[in-house]
């Protein structure tokens, strides 16, 4: 069968979703529909904004559909409608057994993880926060329990010592959408042989998960050594970035450097000269501060926030 006269149905939502649905469009597949989430209020003047799935599909003439609900019976109709041979899903919402069982050759999601590893909402950020030196994207259909269904293909990628999840982000979306159109491709010759994920577990050492980040899991614990908090600060970046606490205000740490050195401060205490450099001490270094958000301000460089910024301590505990 030639992988382009497939009926597809896209479902997504993000930017990171439109990278895959762009090389089905441009690999010639046959996108019969595009659902993705409603418009949502945004911004100061909280007018609706559409996703970037749905400004994507708008400008290539494809049908978009919005359900609040994905279990109502209107979009049902609508779906049925669509006639699909086969839907796929990537950084959308879970979907109830009764849409994704739907079509004849079922569900493919892309996943950003090497699967079985980091199931769950926020893969990229944990491999990064882990420190991770290798991760990957995964494709799989989807069946009743999150992220557990037969893996069809997988491709590796490198994490790089300074990267941050922003830019594994960034290079992870095209991997996973070549991966998808291979997907594709071997699903309609009839070449994929799926591998069931229990396989890929044995005599393997425990899971990593990958659940969704929280505001808690944001907060830096200077106690921690320099390493678990450098790499909790890049898996955070650019969203919803690390944060510790400035002379009692919230400060977001986007970028940082490490030093392993025997601190002369204790974990928490901060350091500076007021002109160049703003550091933190660890009980095994100082993380050096690169790029911050003070509460209330604009992100900046360090340099010009120690320009406009007036200290009223030399060092305090967090």
């Amino acid at each position: 069968m030639d992988f382009r006269s497939l009926r597809i149905v896209f479902m997504g939502t993000p930017d990171f979703a439109v990278a895959s649905l762009d090389a089905l469009v441009k690999a010639g597949c046959t996108i019969v529909g595009v659902v993705t989430a409603p418009d949502r209020p945004a911004g100061r003047g909280m007018q609706l904004q559409e996703s970037a799935v749905k400004t994507y599909a708008r400008a290539h003439q494809l049908p978009v559909l919005q359900p609040e609900k994905l279990r109502d019976p209107h979009f049902l109709e609508k779906l049925d409608a669509l006639n699909p041979d086969l839907q796929v899903v990537v950084a959308f919402r879970m979907l109830p057994e009764l849409v994704w069982n739907r079509p004849p050759m079922g569900t493919i999601n892309v996943h950003g993880s090497l699967l079985p590893n980091y199931r769950g909402a926020a893969p990229i950020n944990w491999a990064v926060i882990n420190g991770e030196k290798e991760t990957g994207v995964t494709t799989f259909k989807l069946q009743h329990a999150i992220d557990t269904g037969n893996i069809l293909l997988q491709e590796k990628m490198p994490i790089g010592e300074e990267e941050d999840a922003g830019s594994v982000h960034d290079r992870m979306k095209i991997l996973g959408a070549a991966t998808l159109v291979k997907t594709i491709q071997a699903l309609a010759a009839g070449t994929l042989q799926e591998i069931p994920q229990e396989t890929l577990q044995e005599n393997k050492p425990p899971l990593h998960h990958a659940p969704k980040i929280f505001t808690e899991t944001c907060h830096i614990n200077w106690f921690q050594p320099i390493d678990t908090i450098y790499n909790l600060i890049r898996g955070l970046a650019p969203y919803p970035g690390a944060f510790t606490l400035l002379e009692g205000k919230t400060l977001k740490i986007f970028a940082s450097r490490k030093e392993r050195v025997n601190p002369g401060s204790a974990p928490g205490q901060f350091e500076t000269d007021q002109q160049s450099f703003l550091k933190f001490a660890a009980p095994d270094g100082y993380i050096f501060l690169e790029e911050i958000q003070l509460q209330g301000k604009k992100k900046m460089k360090i340099a010009d926030f120690l320009r406009g910024y007036r200290f009223t301590t030399q060092s305090t505990r967090q």
